[in-house]
């Protein structure tokens, strides 16, 4: 088992990094799990121009890599690693990812609101059968096999990159034109990889598991023949799926906090679009994630006011 930490962030976005910083600064202990630094909204943005202090319009990823650096500058330690289970009932909290456990004193959740439900038919059918949405989780199961990811994004890319080192052979199915990543990113290199643009996903194949993907373009439909589905694809929806119904969410999953981002369950805070649907703006989700760090302060050294963090 791995250190022990003050606070465990769960997601690297805008939230995440910003509660980063203001705990660090405070002295604590921090962590951020991030599943991966190309998986979230602001790292999708094309342009990001009404976020305060920019001279000039920036990317969503360059304005996420400075966030990040000023984390880490203060002392945060990221991990890039997915989480898929937690403890937050004990007073001690336990974090679990696909290659180890982390325990703290409190834990913040910044996971967004991209996720999704099952859209694909025979998705939700052969969810665990086949259908996957985590390649570094499930990818041994595969080995020697034919997959499919879908999806455009430097995520589905780097997860397909991530599979060739397991499978025979992984096909990127995409709606899009092109892939989302830069020409010189080794998705375009790897002799296991095809690329398959334009195509829309009819449907997942299988009847007990997976073992056809039907795909449609303009010249017809074809079913490729593949053991696996790997789906990379963004939604609308909190990602919550790790807690296991341990908080108190709202009629549309989005964790209910309160003014202090607090959860329902003490030392558990949440921030940035995991608890709204209706602004889904980067100054807020710093803002929020500010608010939990300091909040996670007042917890930790049983303050009864929280401390104004103005200046080092």
């Amino acid at each position: 088992m791995s250190e022990f930490y003050d606070v465990i962030i769960i997601g690297g976005g805008p939230a995440g990094l910003t509660a980063g910083i203001y705990a660090s600064r405070a002295n604590l202990k921090t962590l951020i799990l991030d599943k991966s630094k190309t998986a979230g909204a602001l790292a999708y943005a094309s342009l990001i121009e009404n976020y305060p202090g920019m001279e000039k319009p920036l990317t969503g990823k360059e304005l996420l890599e400075r966030i990040r650096a000023q984390a880490l500058s203060f002392g945060t330690e990221y991990r890039e690693e997915q989480v898929v289970g937690v403890d937050l009932v004990s007073e001690t909290k336990e974090v679990i990812t696909m290659s180890d456990s982390y325990r703290g004193k409190t834990v913040i959740i910044a996971t967004g609101s991209m996720g999704r439900k099952p859209t694909i038919k025979g998705e939700g059918e052969l969810l665990g059968r086949g259908v996957s949405y985590c390649a570094v989780c499930d990818a041994p199961f595969f080995r020697g096999k034919t997959v499919a990811v879908i999806g455009d994004s430097e995520e589905a890319a780097k997860e397909a990159v991530y599979l060739t080192e397991f499978v025979e052979l992984c096909y990127i199915v995409t709606s899009s034109s092109k892939l989302k990543v830069e020409e010189s990113h080794p998705v375009f290199s790897n002799s296991k990889i095809r690329i398959l643009t334009g195509y829309t996903v009819k449907e997942i194949i299988g009847t007990d598991f997976v073992t056809g993907l039907r795909i449609n373009k303009d010249e017809g439909e074809e079913t490729l023949e593949v053991s696996g589905v790997f789906v990379f694809i963004q939604g609308s929806q909190p990602v919550t799926d790790f807690l296991s119904e341990s908080l108190k969410v709202d009629e549309r999953g989005f964790i209910m906090v309160d003014n202090f981002m607090q959860t329902s369950l003490p030392g558990v805070f949440a921030a940035g679009d995991v608890t709204s649907p209706y602004f889904r703006q980067v100054v807020i989700a710093c803002a929020q994630g500010a608010v939990a760090a300091l909040s996670a302060e007042k917890y930790i050294r049983g303050r009864s006011r929280i401390k104004a963090d103005w200046h080092g």
